[in-house]
């Protein structure tokens, strides 16, 4: 699981006109779930969350409570786009794990989220919808979270990174081919220069 958390002083998810959700301050979590993750990467991604320090306390001591802590709000968002890979410019998102899949997993991972924190301060968005997301980010604070490889699924680790390396390789490929073509005629025509 991937995790983009923006300390906000307010947020808020709209699709077309209507309101969906809305927070005061605290934290809106932009969360991707990969093809590969397991429920031992959702309780991570949970307890790091809800145990991040990135506020201040009470005398103004910086990175030292938690959302938790302070009693503020979380807005959650899925956002199936943090498992993007690049083929050439093009933005591919295979490593996503597939809609149908997703929505119970996300559904799941905000049930964990209110279970650990208090359910009414745990607000999100609408899965699978065309979304407007608006914040007031403070500081601007953004945190990168990702789950680790677990021990136990170490097989399906290395598959995963050598299904990303070919990818890539393969996009790499496509991107810099004419280029390739183009260089390859610059050099042979400064050696033929070279060599009369």
């Amino acid at each position: 699981m991937r995790a983009v958390v923006q300390r906000v002083m307010q947020a808020s998810v709209s699709v077309g006109d209507e309101l969906v959700s809305s927070i005061g301050r605290g934290l809106c979590v932009l969360v991707g779930v990969s093809r590969d993750d397991t429920p031992k990467d959702m309780e991570y991604m949970v307890r790091k969350i809800l145990n991040l320090r990135i506020f201040d306390d009470d005398k103004e001591k910086r990175w030292a409570h938690s959302v938790k802590d302070k009693n503020f709000e979380i807005l959650c968002v899925s956002q199936f786009t943090l498992y993007c890979v690049l083929k050439g410019n093009k933005p591919d998102f295979h490593q996503s794990m597939a809609a149908d899949q997703s929505q119970a997993f996300y559904e799941e991972f905000l049930q964990q989220m209110r279970t650990a924190y208090q359910p009414d301060k745990i607000k999100d968005g609408r899965f699978g919808a065309y979304m407007q997301v608006s914040i007031q980010n403070d500081g601007p604070v953004t945190i990168q979270l990702e789950s680790p490889p677990q021990q136990g699924k170490s097989k399906a680790e290395k598959a995963k990174v050598a299904r990303q390396q070919k990818w890539e390789k393969k996009a790499g490929a496509e991107a810099t081919e004419g280029t390739t073509d183009a260089k390859l005629e610059q050099v042979t025509e400064q050696l033929s220069q070279t060599s009369t």
